[in-house]
């Protein structure tokens, strides 16, 4: 593979190349260039054992109540080899198939006029190849006739099933349904999983994958600074979030790419604070950790501010010392380090600060438990994690970091005893050589800017 990630430094090169390759669909945003698609689906089979097949099936839309749904989100591992953004979708990756037509086979639901008038456009046999790139596609109605001629030459089956390492798996899937299926109907096989496989191929992002990011870190910063000048006293935190759904929506964006915090005064030092249902006050801080999708691709931002405009002595100096650990990360964060030893190099970096801001002592380092350091009563959570199609997004936590990984950076403190919670948050590409690239590098941060254009 060309070191393709160097070349982030002569970013406008690939933006304007990448953009002029985008053809506009019918979706919120222009369809992505299949070249993606078809470099993940070589990167995915090159790691599979010989004979074998994988199957990667859509999520299901999932029901509320009455007649109503959830909207639907499609699994990120078919989106990631094929584009397709569908329900009722399944592919097949088969590359020693005899016949070359079923090396890669999609399978999807058969439109016709009545689904046209109630549900809109679906992807026709000609418009999923020019979305994917692959060219033999089936109706999903022949699924069943066409596996049975293909596991007669298969040895191997890979099957999808979620392995992350938060994973919430109480909830059965489309995908764990059909694992159960074909695992009892062809039981002789031997059943291997995809998704160590993913992980690899998900973990680097291609070019077309940053500037889909790019995009939406674009949209995240347009919503961030369009709410710098609304906040004030009495503002609701619900009102905040609307003024960035509205900023969001208005920018071919879907909204946001995970649930948001806006969580002022006490509520900043609720980690995963999201009711966002308290009135801004005087005096207080206010800690807003959002980011807006597109094309499926999430950002992550967390930015921290007074709700009147002006940081305290206090609040300065709480927040500088988060930004000097955040910008001491971005010096550790590079290609062959280990993960794990990097999170322990940050926890001695903020310790040093915690020192210094008197939160902590040296007795409490003295007696400190190792397996929870000192350090931790004041920021207890992780600095760093994978971000793409999922804003916890998979990869290889286990190997050293290499280019063309992008992680979050966001160190923070937390003193709920002074109602005051402060993070810090960019994402960043990993490249070989020249330090990381700051997705968000336009993004306000310095204290006197956030200042500045929230009284401006």
């Amino acid at each position: 593979m060309i070191d393709i990630f160097v070349t982030f430094k002569s970013y406008e090169f690939w933006s304007k190349k990448i953009t002029n390759d985008l053809v506009k669909q019918i979706m919120k945003y222009h369809r992505i260039n299949k070249d993606l698609y078809i470099h993940q689906r070589a990167e995915f089979t090159k790691h599979m054992k010989p004979s074998s097949m994988a199957i990667f099936n859509s999520n299901d839309i999932f029901s509320t109540s009455a007649d109503s749904t959830l909207p639907f989100v499609q699994h990120r591992d078919i989106l990631a080899l094929s584009g397709v953004d569908q329900e009722e979708s399944v592919l097949v990756l088969f590359p020693d198939a005899s016949q070359e037509k079923h090396r890669e086979i999609l399978f999807l639901k058969e439109t016709s006029e009545t689904i046209k008038i109630w549900e809109g456009e679906k992807l026709t046999k000609e418009t999923a190849y020019e979305t994917s790139g692959i060219k033999t596609v089936y109706w999903l109605q022949d699924f069943h006739k066409i596996l049975k001629t293909l596991v007669a030459e298969a040895d191997n089956i890979y099957i999808n099933k979620n392995m992350h390492t938060r994973a919430n798996t109480e909830m059965e899937t489309r995908e764990d349904r059909f694992i159960s299926w074909i695992m009892d109907e062809y039981p002789a096989f031997n059943y291997l999983q995809s998704a160590p496989i993913m992980h690899r191929v998900r973990a680097v992002k291609h070019p077309i994958e940053i500037e889909l990011m790019q995009t939406a870190c674009n949209i995240t910063e347009k919503g961030f600074r369009r709410i710098l000048p609304f906040i004030k006293p009495g503002v609701m935190e619900y009102n905040i979030e609307a003024e960035l759904m509205h900023e969001f929506l208005n920018n071919s964006s879907k909204g946001f790419s995970y649930t948001p915090i806006i969580g002022s005064g006490y509520n900043a030092c609720v980690l995963h604070y999201i009711e966002n249902n308290a009135e801004c006050k005087d005096g207080d801080v206010i800690l807003m950790d959002f980011g807006a999708e597109y094309a499926n691709y999430a950002s992550d931002m967390t930015r921290s501010v007074p709700v009147n405009g002006k940081f305290t002595e206090r609040q300065k100096a709480v927040y500088n010392a988060v930004l000097h650990v955040k910008k001491e990360c971005e010096k550790l964060l590079s290609p062959g380090v280990n993960l794990h030893e990097y999170h322990a190099e940050v926890g001695k970096l903020m310790e040093e600060q915690l020192l210094k801001l008197k939160l902590i002592d040296q007795t409490d380092i003295k007696n400190q438990n190792p397996d929870w350091p000192a350090y931790k009563k004041y920021f207890m959570h992780g600095t760093s994690h994978f971000i793409g199609l999922d804003t916890h997004d998979v990869g290889l936590w286990h190997e050293p970091i290499q280019a063309g990984n992008v992680f979050t950076i966001e160190p923070g403190i937390y003193i709920p005893e002074e109602n005051l919670g402060i993070r810090l948050e960019d994402d960043y590409v990993v490249q070989e050589s020249g330090g990381l690239f700051n997705l968000m590098q336009n993004i306000p941060l310095e204290v006197e800017e956030i200042e500045e254009l929230m009284n401006s």
